[in-house]
């Protein structure tokens, strides 16, 4: 049998498991979901931009942007976590990780160091007065607009460093917008490169020079990934795509480490001119450079213009997974994928809720289980985060379920 073929099998066998049962049965313990955010609790008005690890001592850590006023992106926005001590059934109280102060702070893309226990959280910060499409047009000023900031916690998450910049260290003189993620980043755990942490970003630029800059935001996106190979010390700039012709726009970005080692980028095609939303690469350096440029993922079409999770769930037999909404012209029904090993072909499991959802984040609780910690609502996206826990049956090497554990 071929890999592709035991690919496929895997997704079908994933396909039976995960629809034939119902969401109230989706993991085992005590819950299967729970709403660590709801707007308008907490002292804020709306929480976005989820991301989530489990640590070493197996605590479940949802980071959010805390926005203090309304849904938009600017503003006054705190980067804000809870804890959940039992797998993401109930969770502790809600604390300010990077306080705004006024200012935009967001994007968490937090990283578990598998060696020390040690959670890295890296986010970016700009003036609460300006957008992003003032940002992208060059209104913000000389200099980096947008700033890039580490913090470490060494107690399980309990207590975190205040911020340290590091823009100087990953990024280019051009550059307009940054962003890193959103989502957790990645340790790399086998390889050469076995220990780097790898947060994937993107950023914005000046039109090319010959091109007319018509003040929208479309076009000048290009992704790029910053990596540490000393726990968060320093750190330095792996690939950056720069061809900002406009065909494909990556944008918010997600990594997974693939079982050969390569690792995997999943980004959001932001309004380019080549057919289809989500775009793909992958690395063999440990992000450093790239096989080759991003290109339209067709077996994710189904996806709107949004932020994606990807995941390797490790174990045998289990696949890449993949979150985002699934209609492809709205922000509606997040639903779970499975890749190949490859990463190049993906088939829909599941649809956890027929109903308004955007953002995702995904992590491995335990071996065959996993959550989901999502932007979702009744009326709008953008009412709560909820936590769902899934559970994936094993997969034999022959691509077919041999268990479905209690």
């Amino acid at each position: 049998m071929t890999p592709r073929s035991r690919s496929l099998l895997t997704c079908l066998a994933l396909l039976t498991s995960l629809t034939a049962r119902t969401p109230a049965h989706a993991a085992p313990g005590g819950c299967a979901s729970s709403v660590p955010y709801t707007a308008g609790q907490g002292g804020y008005a709306v929480y976005r931009i989820p991301a989530v690890v489990r640590s070493r001592q197996g605590t479940v850590l949802a980071f959010a942007e805390g926005r203090r006023s309304g849904p938009a992106d600017s503003g006054d926005i705190d980067v804000v976590l809870r804890r959940s001590t039992d797998g993401g059934c109930t969770w502790g109280p809600l604390t300010v990780v990077a306080a705004g102060q006024g200012r935009t702070r967001g994007n968490p893309a937090p990283v578990v160091d598998p060696r020390t226990g040690v959670i890295v959280l890296v986010t970016c910060a700009n003036s609460g007065t300006v957008t992003e499409a003032q940002i992208m047009r060059g209104e913000a000023g000389p200099g980096p607009a947008r700033r890039v900031f580490v913090q470490r916690s060494e107690d399980d998450g309990r207590h975190f460093t205040a911020p340290r910049d590091i823009t100087a260290q990953v990024w280019r003189p051009g550059w307009r917008w940054y962003a890193t993620g959103p989502g957790h980043a990645l340790a790399l755990t086998r390889g050469r490169w076995a220990g780097r942490l790898l947060v994937p970003a993107d950023h914005s630029a000046a039109p090319p020079a010959g091109s007319h800059d018509t003040g929208q935001e479309a076009g000048y996106y290009g992704g790029h990934a910053l990596y540490s190979d000393d726990l968060g010390r320093t750190w330095r700039l792996g690939f950056v795509d720069d061809t900002y012709d406009g065909r494909t726009n990556t944008n918010e970005t997600g990594a997974a480490q693939l079982p050969d080692g390569r690792v995997y980028f999943s980004a959001r095609d932001q309004n380019g001119t080549d057919p289809g939303n989500r775009l793909d690469a992958s690395s063999r350096d440990g992000g450093r450079t790239l096989e080759r440029p991003f290109t339209v993922q067709p077996a994710l079409n189904a996806v709107p213009v949004v932020q994606g999770s990807v995941l390797a769930a490790g174990g045998p037999g289990t696949p890449l997974l993949f979150s985002a909404p699934s209609v492809p012209d709205a922000r509606r029904a997040l639903a779970l994928w499975a890749g190949s090993d490859t990463g190049r072909a993906f088939t829909r499991l599941h649809v956890l809720a027929d109903r308004p959802a955007a953002y995702s984040d995904l992590v491995q609780l335990a071996p065959g289980t996993i959550g989901v910690l999502y932007e979702t609502g009744v009326h709008g996206p953008y009412e709560s985060l909820e936590f769902r826990r899934l559970r994936l049956p094993r997969v034999s090497q022959q691509g077919t379920a041999v268990s479905s554990r209690p």
